[in-house]
């Protein structure tokens, strides 16, 4: 079809530049009233300079006129009138950031430095536009959305530069992030882009899970059977939702450091004489320090205190905070010789993807920073070193590692990001081959440091201005990207911006559906399990 300012099968014009700036963005004066009520903050846009291709996204949508006596000339005019001065005194425009140019025979997009003339013609990304900037899947790429109104379209994410770097899904609860992190996963996975330690919160990422509307949504052990194992902390739990799994996780009060008590700090309420005193214990007792001090009566705590130097009032208290530990079902006397970090980690040297589950754990904050930082630590420890054995031998490095966290501001807030091996990673990047994917719903509580060593950040609708100010630290053109983040729908849209992406880009996030089982290469991909129903956009994205 032919329209104006568009060629049969060509790219769609909505306008052409008529102002503006590198560092605020191009005014583009938009030619119609059905451009107007179509273009989108959002929406993926190429300008066609004299040599060069612009591309970016709408910031911004203005409603304007070269008179300022036009809106009371036509307050009594009627619609004859109104249709007569539109588009001629009265007008629109749509802010446009440049994000990437590429010259016409030249190499791929590079970062925007110019502009492109006044009067260039801005036009609709086009489906080629889109594979210019963002590729085509392949051994590398994986199908992560759409560009908004083009659901034909496929924005694709470089896993091999997702990977090098840590990289953050945030969302409001509600607003699909679990899902979206399924596909990352999934991806990783499929495309051996590195290994996956998932420590499963809620447990909805080994095995089949059932979202708010009741869609049962298959885990990354149904999809990829032998190549995940899944552990559990509650094996009661497991067998009571059918989920079939690998190994029962024990840990023993011989593997609990002082460490580990200084990230459990804030929700045991442990004093900071309290942590100190941790390691006292340690140089007193060794290795099985927790278990002898809570062996301790509390009468023998004073004579204890006396010949440590300690106050009596401070043991006192952090024995009634430890002693919670002995609650959890998980935590035995001693580690067994196939302790649960070691299983851990020999699954992972045989290319074998972890997920684990913490069943009725999960809503314990206490349990969760507990296990996930004292399995982190210890795995971080073994990768570093055989990290740095491999370079001083000449071998082969080892499988970058991927460790998603949930509520990862629990680990990487101000006051204990520096006390966790979670704050180190991040920091480190890539240095020993592991890097963090950390979902959250409250970015503002991460540490600003740490947050602005995410490499890629996939945002789904935030309702809270400190999260919208804390997730775009640091990105280039952050004020601009903040009106797009604050246009989001609440479920299955986001904005993906950083490392691993050429640009940022609003997208129509995939389906976690049948389809994409197929394209996973799960054999027999009928109905989800536990539904014989074609699952809706809001069943897979609730």
């Amino acid at each position: 079809m032919t329209t104006n300012g568009t060629e049969p099968d060509g790219p769609v014009r909505i306008g052409a530049v008529v102002g503006g700036s590198l560092s605020r963005g191009l005014d583009v004066r938009l030619e119609s009233a059905q451009a107007v009520e179509d273009v989108k903050v959002g929406t993926f846009v190429t300008v066609q300079g004299k040599f060069n291709r612009f591309f970016g996204i709408v910031t911004d949508l203005l409603l304007d006129s070269s008179d300022p006596r036009m809106a009371s000339a036509i307050a009594g005019g009627g619609p004859a009138l109104a249709e007569a001065l539109s588009g001629t005194t009265a007008y629109s425009t749509a802010s446009v950031t440049p994000m990437l140019t590429m010259q016409a025979g030249g190499e791929g997009p590079q970062p925007a430095r110019s502009m492109p003339p006044h009067f260039a013609n801005a036009y609709r990304a086009s489906n080629d536009d889109v594979a210019a900037v963002f590729g085509s899947e392949d051994a590398r790429h994986i199908w992560i959305g759409s560009p908004l109104d083009m659901e034909d379209t496929r924005v694709c994410l470089n896993l091999e530069e997702f990977v090098k770097r840590s990289n953050g899904v945030f969302g409001k609860s509600g607003s699909g992030k679990s899902f979206l992190t399924r596909i990352l996963l999934a991806g990783i996975l499929q495309r051996g882009a590195a290994i996956n330690l998932v420590f499963d919160m809620h447990s909805e990422y080994g095995w089949q899970s059932t979202s708010e509307s009741g869609y049962a949504a298959k885990g990354l052990k149904q999809l990829f059977g032998s190549r995940v194992s899944v552990f559990t902390l509650d094996p009661a739990s497991s067998r009571r939702r059918g989920a079939s799994t690998d190994y029962d996780v024990v840990i023993g009060f011989d593997e609990i450091e002082p460490d580990d008590i200084a990230v459990l700090a804030s929700t045991l309420h442990v004093t900071d004489l309290g942590v100190q005193s941790c390691y006292t214990l340690e140089r007193r007792f060794g290795r099985n320090w927790l278990l002898e001090f809570l062996g301790h009566s509390q009468e023998d705590l004073a004579s204890l205190a006396d010949s440590m130097g300690e106050n009596a009032g401070t043991l006192g208290a952090l024995r009634r905070r430890l002693s919670q530990l002995q609650r959890f079902g998980f935590m035995s006397e001693r580690s067994t010789g196939g302790s649960a970090v070691r299983q851990v980690l020999e699954h992972l040297q045989d290319n074998r993807h972890v997920v684990l589950e913490f069943g009725g754990f999960g809503d314990n904050i206490t349990a969760y920073l507990l296990v996930a930082n004292l399995i982190t630590r210890r795995i971080h420890t073994e990768y570093r070193e055989r990290t740095e054995a491999a370079l001083a031998e000449g071998r082969p490095q080892p499988t970058p590692l991927v460790i998603t966290i949930e509520e990862a501001h629990r680990f990487l807030d101000p006051g204990v990001a520096g006390q966790t091996i979670f704050g180190t990673i991040a920091r480190e990047m890539r240095k020993y081959r592991v890097t963090l994917l950390v979902v959250d719903q409250r970015p503002s509580g991460i540490d600003g440091e740490v947050l602005s060593q995410v490499g890629t950040r996939i945002v789904c609708q935030l309702d809270n201005d400190r999260d919208v100010d804390a997730v775009l630290t640091g990105a280039p053109g952050a004020r601009e990207l903040r009106t797009v983040l604050s246009r989001l729908e609440s479920q299955q849209q986001s904005l993906m911006f950083g490392h691993a992406l050429p640009m940022p880009v609003v997208v129509r996030t995939r389906a976690y559906d049948e389809a994409f089982y197929a394209d996973m290469g799960v054999p027999g991909h009928g109905a989800a399990l536990g539904t014989a129903s074609t699952p809706s956009r809001s069943d897979l994205f609730g």
